[in-house]
């Protein structure tokens, strides 16, 4: 059995990647913004520093408050299901509400409707056997929330060193752009390998995918 990381043990790798491409998102929003400014000498490279990481700890703190709210709220309203399943008023309608909350219609494997039925049949008796669980926060929550912040803020890193090591503004933005679009696709090609498709393809669609986001958020903030 593969021994999980640390950052895994706590969230799914897809939560963990999503949260790498937002920062990365965030901050090249900021250098490429930013060439509208330098192409004219208004700005100074190292001027972005102090805004790139300030944004990147504001909305690691602002995902991992979200992560935290999310967390109760769906505990929460999984007790209130289970509740309603144990008063459910018959088997038909807990099975029914049992196929609309877990329905295996979009999993890829086929499974007939006969073994459907018995799933559902077996998580219907085992729930009613089960005892309820607490609803509350948990360790696990905020250790993760942590997680969150640190890799939405860590982002930031890669693309302030040009700013911070070159005097030239126009040369520090081009290598700053640079460094955050290959580290878009390494992180796409990071994410392809928990998918079914080739690494590479989800490497350059996250590069696309981001840029076009990026882009976006410069046209609309000018």
């Amino acid at each position: 059995m593969m021994k999980k990381s640390l950052v895994h043990r706590y969230l799914d790798p897809g939560e963990a990647l999503s949260e790498l491409l937002l920062g990365l998102i965030m901050a090249l929003t900021f250098t490429l913004g930013a060439r509208v400014f330098a192409a004219d000498g208004q700005l100074e490279a190292h001027e972005l520093v102090a805004p790139i990481v300030g944004c990147n700890i504001a909305w690691g703190v602002i995902d991992a408050t979200l992560f935290v709210l999310n967390s109760l709220f769906y505990r929460s309203r999984h007790a209130r299901f289970f509740r309603a399943l144990k008063s459910a008023g018959s088997e038909a309608e807990a099975l029914a509400a049992i196929e609309e909350e877990f329905g295996l219609e979009d999993e890829p494997l086929a499974v007939q409707p006969e073994d459907r039925t018995r799933l559902y049949q077996s998580f219907l008796a085992l729930s009613t056997r089960a005892t309820p669980f607490r609803k509350g926060l948990r360790r696990e929550d905020f250790v993760a929330a942590a997680i969150i912040f640190a890799l939405v803020s860590a982002t930031a890193v890669p693309g302030v060193i040009p700013l911070l090591l070159l005097a030239d503004t126009n040369l520090a933005l081009h290598l700053s752009n640079w460094v955050l679009i290959l580290l878009l696709f390494l992180v796409g090609y990071w994410w392809g390998r928990y998918t079914d498709a080739p690494p590479w393809r989800v490497g350059l669609t996250a590069l696309l995918l981001g840029m076009f986001m990026v882009l976006v958020a410069v046209v609309l903030s000018r």
